[in-house]
């Protein structure tokens, strides 16, 4: 069995839009903009699983309780990302090239910013754990089985101890980090009214086009069925016509 150690006392050390199951397990779940069967996916075996829909307060929640537990050697993202946050791409961008200046380098979401997270952390994140890519499954069979795929490569608990971070946020709302011009912050508001504006707008053109639809294909069946008796009647009036 691979060697286990302690998580910090009280993991997980920060609350989020998680639940939190085996401290043992080499694998946590992030599912991003998804709500999946977090419970489910912990009595699986999943260390910790849950969403992560902001790329900077969101990011930062996550990262720090994976390193506040030295068992989790994986983390798997999955899920459905949350338009212009790109929260998985983020997060992805960060263990692959960190932080430069404050910004996630090569994070292509709105603000990616990180305010709690120091160099020491992130190395430390990057150095514990393979970021496993299936972002856009939501099948819990496929995440079920690339979480045991996971489990069976168990390298056991990372070398140094739990790493335990103090993550700030205000009121507790995700919000940019502190420093960051409040334009960025305004931007994500637009963001988010533009977002609810599409998703109407996707909601009334799957309606017009489902009535569209529904009518076409009324007045396909009204055809058909005129078609139908126009050639029984035609075959009545030849049958008719030869008994004459």
């Amino acid at each position: 069995m691979a060697d286990k150690k302690s998580p910090a006392s009280g993991w997980p050390k920060v609350k989020g839009d998680f639940i939190s199951g085996d401290a043992n397990s080499p694998v946590a779940i992030v599912t991003m903009g998804s709500h999946l069967d977090e419970k489910g996916l912990c009595d699986a075996g999943a260390a910790m699983c849950g969403s992560c829909k902001t790329e900077n307060l969101g990011l930062e929640k996550v990262i720090a309780n994976i390193i506040a537990n030295p068992n989790i050697r994986f983390m798997l993202c999955c899920g459905t990302e949350v338009k212009g946050h790109l929260a998985g791409q983020t997060m992805i961008a960060l263990h692959k090239g960190g932080v430069k200046e404050g910004r996630v380098v090569g994070a292509e979401g709105a603000i990616p910013f990180i305010e709690n997270l120091n160099d020491t952390h992130i190395k430390r994140f990057q150095e514990q754990i393979e970021c496993v890519n299936i972002m856009e499954s939501e099948d819990l069979g496929v995440i079920k089985a690339k979480m045991n795929e996971l489990k069976a490569r168990d390298p056991g608990a990372f070398a140094a101890d739990a790493m335990v971070v103090e993550v700030k946020e205000a009121g507790g709302v995700e919000v940019a980090a502190a420093g960051v011009n409040p334009q960025f912050l305004e931007i994500e508001k637009r963001l988010d009214k533009i977002e609810k504006k599409i998703e109407f707008v996707d909601a009334e053109v799957a309606q017009r086009v489902g009535r569209k639809i529904g009518r076409d294909i009324g007045i396909l069946y009204g055809l058909v069925a005129g078609l139908t008796v126009f050639v029984m009647l035609l075959f009545l009036y030849q049958k008719l016509m030869t008994m004459v």
